[in-house]
């Protein structure tokens, strides 16, 4: 470690966090934190083992290795996208499950990508020191991003690995990340959608919960399945009451070291958007949906996620309102601009609310224009990719747009000319409401509105549009990829037309975004990380950005406050079990989404095979470790490394955590690992994979 880390990095721990608080740097492990409280002691090895067993999933999740044999589990809601790029032609793995009996029926995804952190080196000198006294915070902040594509090309051109520099307590730190990525990524096995997803939206951020939330892959190199060092062991004897649980996984975004105009931002313009914007979206998606059963298949993936996406949305929202949340916030900056005052160390906070302003005004543009949320769907996202580009490659590579430095682009083009199946009728419904949704917030007098929408419905602009594009032709996006800018230019695809004519509006709020919002998020993010830490250190990890984190915490229910479905004063043990599961679904008729798939209901009570499966098997856990969305998929692992469980949700009173922790009643949820075996060996009759999972297979391959 460099000079800035072995500085602040020590002191992370001077002041306590909350409780099991924590999403920590798998470099600055709270270790004497863990051993005073649980009497473990997390070695560097113990680490080293569980960081290179944990994977990242490029479509926003988690996994972890479980075999030698480069077998990898995760959620089945992680892999729904592999599993609807598979189906089609009568098949639909979501709904009816998969199992690849042997290696030759393993189905390759279309366009996965899986990440596993090999290597963390300390950048932030680098990157800082890119930013030369005098310069604007606009001149500083391009002049970081260059720095940070410098640093990344470099990696990648002399490790052969994927590098990305990671943005750390808003421009305090700043690490490279050296990935090794796999991209032949096969499926071995997926459970039926109705047991994965059993209990359905209601059940959903709630507890007791009954889920196979799983899905098992292969990675493979060279044709071959990889080859691995580190992967976890199944546990045999799983966890009781109380036991420390660690969770190793990619939690997204949190907000726990916003200061107070970025947290307004978000109750007053970002989560109300959103939440509009994901009501429009259902309400097209479904009726598309409601028309034909091959329309419910096309359709579920994308209604699956925004259903979840508005749960969480209101949750989030509701916490930025509480009066008792937004005091403490307030109160913890109050107190630390009180002492930067009295210490002469600046007021990043003005310079913030500024930008916050300069947000507020250009964030509806900026989201539909830029962010690409007014032309929603598969192939205008290849349009704007290729238009964006074509320019953008011409480019010296430190002046480019993060996502198309020379680091990002062999992950990009692998989006970019993916095989997966796409669906021009749905591909017309998305669009259609997203033109509608933009004509709305921006009005129908905006230029660019008028100039897209052509005096055309935007569901006739909608239809009009994807019916003339040829870009669901992968030979097409490979051709005018490979013809830069000239064919580019040339081409009369109607969506590259209207990605041309919309790029000028959509780069200049772009430009606006970056230099007058996100460069001086990362200038006086780097001052208030050194404010904390002359108060006597930061008390707290970094927010999360989607990459490696350790949490951990102890297995443990709680007693209900009424803000779930079971009734305030209700006890909750920390696990359910299979017997229950059965139980849950009598209990709602056994009607959607509580109706068990037949190959569950071949073992319910009073059936002849019941006393086949072990109806007392723990199945769902909780746990008080610290997780967020993109958690999903994570490892659940004890302190021999071995794995117990593998999160999939958290309770609806964890939700808040995404602001401010508190683990009295917030919990992750998990599958546990004895149920996910009871599941695979008795009711799938997977011996294959069960004898893998067990170390069986690879004995007997030594």
């Amino acid at each position: 470690m460099k000079r800035v880390v072995a500085l602040l990095l020590p002191l992370l721990f001077l002041l306590p966090a909350h409780a099991d608080e924590g999403m920590w740097l798998f470099e600055a492990f709270p270790k004497d934190k863990v051993k005073a409280k649980y009497g473990f002691e997390v070695t560097q090895p113990w680490l080293d083992h569980v960081r290179l067993s944990s994977v990242r999933f490029n479509n926003g999740g988690s996994g972890e290795f479980v075999s030698p044999n480069g077998l990898v589990m995760t959620n089945q809601h992680v892999a729904q996208v592999c599993l609807a790029g598979l189906s089609g032609n009568g098949k639909d793995y979501l709904n009816t499950g998969f199992y690849a009996k042997t290696q030759a029926e393993e189905g390759k995804c279309p366009d996965l990508e899986l990440n596993v952190l090999e290597k963390i080196e300390d950048v932030t000198d680098r990157v800082q020191g890119a930013a030369k006294p005098g310069m604007s915070p606009a001149e500083a902040g391009q002049a970081q991003r260059a720095e940070m594509s410098a640093i990344e090309k470099d990696c990648a051109t002399r490790t052969g690995l994927r590098c990305d520099v990671v943005t750390l307590y808003s421009g305090g730190m700043y690490h490279l990340y050296q990935y090794k990525k796999y991209t032949d990524v096969r499926l071995v096995f997926t459970p039926e959608f109705a047991i994965a997803f059993f209990g359905g939206d209601p059940d959903n951020f709630e507890y007791p919960r009954y889920d196979l939330d799983i899905t098992f892959f292969r990675v493979y190199e060279n044709g071959h399945p990889a080859q691995l060092k580190d992967w976890l062991k199944w546990s045999p004897t799983g966890v009781k009451a109380e036991d420390l649980v660690f969770v190793s996984g990619n939690p997204g975004s949190t907000g726990r070291l916003l200061t107070m105009p970025q947290l307004e931002l978000l109750r007053d313009v970002v989560w109300p958007w959103r939440l509009m914007s994901y009501d429009a979206r259902l309400k097209a998606d479904r009726a598309y949906a409601s028309q034909s059963a091959e329309n419910a298949r096309r359709a579920q993936e994308d209604i699956f996620s925004i259903e979840n996406n508005v749960k969480r949305s209101k949750e989030y929202l509701a916490g930025l309102k509480d009066p008792k949340l937004m005091g403490k916030k307030q109160a913890e900056e109050d107190k630390l601009k009180q002492f930067a005052g009295q210490k002469n160390l600046g007021d990043p906070w003005a310079a913030i609310q500024q930008a916050m302003q300069v947000e507020r005004k250009i964030y509806v543009p900026y989201i539909y224009l830029d962010q690409r949320n007014g032309f929603r769907g598969h192939l205008s996202e290849f349009a704007r990719i290729l238009v964006r580009g074509a320019q953008q490659r011409k480019l010296p590579n430190g002046e480019r747009l993060r996502e198309y430095r020379e680091s990002a682009l062999p992950s990009l083009q692998q989006n970019l000319f993916s095989p997966a199946p796409i669906y021009k009728d749905f591909e017309t419904v998305q669009l259609g409401e997203s033109l509608a949704e933009m004509r709305d917030q921006l009005g129908a007098d905006n230029d660019v509105v008028k100039q897209v929408l052509g005096g055309k419905s935007p569901e006739e602009a909608a239809k009009a549009l994807i019916a003339g594009t040829s870009l669901n032709d992968v030979a097409v996006r490979k051709q005018l990829w490979n013809g830069g800018e000239a064919a580019v230019q040339a081409s009369k695809d109607p969506l590259i037309e209207l990605m041309r004519n919309v790029e000028p509006a959509a780069l200049d709020v772009r430009k606006q975004y970056d230099d007058r919002v996100d460069a001086v998020e990362r200038n006086q993010g780097a001052v208030l990380a050194k404010i904390r830490l002359a108060q006597g250190g930061l008390s707290q990890p970094p927010d999360a950005t989607f990459t490696l984190r350790l949490s951990y915490g102890a297995i443990r229910g709680y007693t209900e406050d009424g803000r779930g479905t079971m009734p305030a004063g209700t006890k909750l043990g920390p696990w359910t079990t299979i017997g229950e599961t059965f139980q849950h679904a009598s209990e709602h008729g056994n009607k959607p989404p509580y109706d068990l798939p037949a190959s569950w209901m071949k073992f319910a009570p009073g059936k002849p095979d019941a006393k086949q499966l072990k109806h007392d098997t723990p199945y769902n856990n909780v746990s008080t470790a610290d997780i967020i969305g993109g958690n999903s998929g994570s490892p659940l692992v004890d302190t021999k490394g071995e794995l117990v469980g593998i999160i999939f949700d958290e309770n609806m009173q964890a939700l808040p955590n995404n602001y401010v922790y508190d683990d009295v009643l917030g919990r992750s949820v998990s599958v546990d690992s004895r149920g996910i075996m009871e599941a695979l060996r008795t009711v799938y009759k997977a011996t294959g994979l069960v004898n893998e999972l067990e170390g069986k297979r690879a004995a007997a391959a030594k």
